[in-house]
């Protein structure tokens, strides 16, 4: 089941959050452009500076070895995150493999 992941309207944010049993560390930084994304599970990095898109899967790539997927999604419209909308507009949801299509 889709998971909506708690992040705050702050353009600089680290926190830590258990999925499918994965302890997950997720950085977001806004850059004047756009908005990135860091990954770790275990203290080990997934992925690394991926830029975040509107409904673009964060992680990809199964050899990564990381069960699931994220993904932004715009609530208004088709607009890529910013971070002055994280939370409210712009939510980030973790899909499990089966529902990212990793299966």
């Amino acid at each position: 089941m889709a998971l909506l992941v708690p992040v705050q309207p702050i353009p600089n944010q680290t926190f830590q959050i258990v999925l499918a049993g994965q302890n997950c560390q997720i950085n977001l930084y806004q850059t004047p452009g756009p908005l990135f994304m860091d990954l770790f599970v275990n203290d080990a990095p997934v992925k690394l500076g991926t830029i975040c898109q509107n409904l673009n899967r964060i992680v990809r790539y199964l050899y990564l070895g990381f069960d699931g997927d994220f993904i932004f999604n715009d609530t208004q419209g088709t607009q890529n995150p910013f971070y002055s909308g994280l939370g409210s507009r712009f939510q980030l949801i973790y899909q499990s493999a089966t529902e990212a299509g990793d299966t």
